[in-house]
């Protein structure tokens, strides 16, 4: 059996960055750039009043001096007169500064006399309440640098400078198989031995929270020559695959001999952990291949342990996960010696509780964690008020 550790640099190893690809800004989120995106304009374009007020020659201003009021300009119009030394104008938030005059007085700061205003604001200095241009950003530098993942701030700061398409990674196009014989779709009837299918809504409710749909979703029953016609052509079309269920050692988990049929390549089979102890990690040529058990808890846990940083490495992110951090045990706990476990936990603060319902098939109690608490291999006992590593859901 793999180790933990072993297991995440061979996934890491074998994980390549797909191939960059150019699509429109609003379908870019969580995504990573391939390149810099370089400004083709100055940000803001002009200097521009931060306020609603009016626009005046700094030098010109003195107490008890009135300005005589030449005009106004609203937001998206550029002034059509040129104030003289002792002339305002009023403006409006967003609007260009007017030539010759450098700063703007809130209109709260003025007392209006018909066309003369008089500034009673004492604190202005030369430039007060412009943004002068290219404060945000210059034409010709560089406004985000390769490997930054677009967020919403992101992709609102590209569509200020005018920018409608960005070059990414692309993401992994992912093909989920679950095995079963047993399973029956939610909403039916259940007869004999069955169980509802829950691990297909699982994963692909978890790859949407990365914003990946996934490109094929297949149940099979448990049959070798069926399996292996879904698994040929989820490696026809995707990225990645993932099986759940059917790669253990039973009569009827037929999946390993699948993938032999494949000629998928055996990287790793069976991990020194609990739950998922019977993981299975693959590829075919550039694919990746993951069989997970099929127990719901198991493959929730697989899936943030190891595929998550698959897709991350697929996708071009760079540097160190912000999923781990550490965290004060508020329980003691015992476990075997010679497995990694990963428990479901719940974050208070500083402090992580293990929750109830450890099982592999339990998802009572994963649906109220927000992280996994991360117990070494080689040890047995921790006790409560421990620092332990604690793996987060989301970033």
């Amino acid at each position: 059996m793999t180790s933990v550790a072993d297991l995440k640099r061979l996934m890491h190893e074998s994980a390549r960055i797909l191939p960059a690809v150019t699509i429109p800004l609003l379908e870019s989120l969580g995504m990573t750039l391939s390149e810099p995106v370089v400004s083709a304009v100055d940000m803001p374009p002009f200097d521009q009043s931060a306020m609603d007020g009016y626009a005046f020659q700094f030098e010109a201003f003195a107490p008890e001096k009135p300005f005589r009021v030449m005009g106004e300009i609203p937001a998206g119009e550029q002034a059509a007169l040129r104030p003289a030394p002792g002339e305002a104008m009023r403006i409006f938030t967003g609007a260009p500064v007017p030539e010759g005059t450098d700063t703007v007085v809130m209109q709260e700061k003025v007392r209006v006399d018909g066309e003369l205003i008089l500034i009673e604001d004492f604190q202005l200095k030369k430039g007060s309440n412009v943004r002068p241009r290219g404060s945000q950003t210059k034409l010709g530098e560089t406004a985000l640098e390769a490997g930054t993942k677009l967020t919403p701030a992101a992709i609102g700061l590209l569509a200020g400078l005018g920018i409608t398409h960005v070059k990414v990674w692309a993401k992994p196009k992912i093909c989920l198989l679950i095995t079963g014989s047993e399973l029956a779709t939610p909403g039916v009837q259940l007869v004999g031995g069955q169980v509802y299918e829950s691990n297909s809504f699982t994963l692909t409710a978890a790859l949407q929270e990365l914003n990946i749909q996934p490109t094929l979703v297949f149940r099979s029953e448990d049959n070798e020559g069926l399996i292996t016609s879904y698994l040929t052509a989820g490696i026809e079309q995707c990225d990645l695959v993932i099986v759940t269920g059917g790669i253990s050692v039973g009569d009827y988990d037929l999946v390993k001999k699948s993938m032999d049929n494949c000629q998928v390549e055996t990287v790793f089979y069976k991990v020194k952990q609990k739950p998922g102890k019977p993981l299975f990690f693959g590829k075919y040529q550039q694919k990746l291949l993951f069989g997970l058990p099929g127990n719901p808890s198991a493959v929730l846990t697989c899936f943030y342990e190891y595929i998550v940083p698959a897709i991350e490495k697929m996708s071009g992110k760079m540097g160190p996960s912000r999923r781990v951090t550490k965290k004060i045990l508020t329980e003691a706990f015992t476990k075997r010696s010679g497995l990694t476990y990963f428990l479901k936990g719940k974050i208070e603060g500083n402090e992580v509780l293990p929750l109830h319902a450890q099982e592999s098939y339990q998802m009572s109690s994963f649906a109220f964690a927000d992280c996994l608490i991360v117990l070494e291999e080689n040890r047995t006992d921790y006790e409560k008020g421990e620092m332990v590593e604690v793996h987060l859901f989301s970033n």
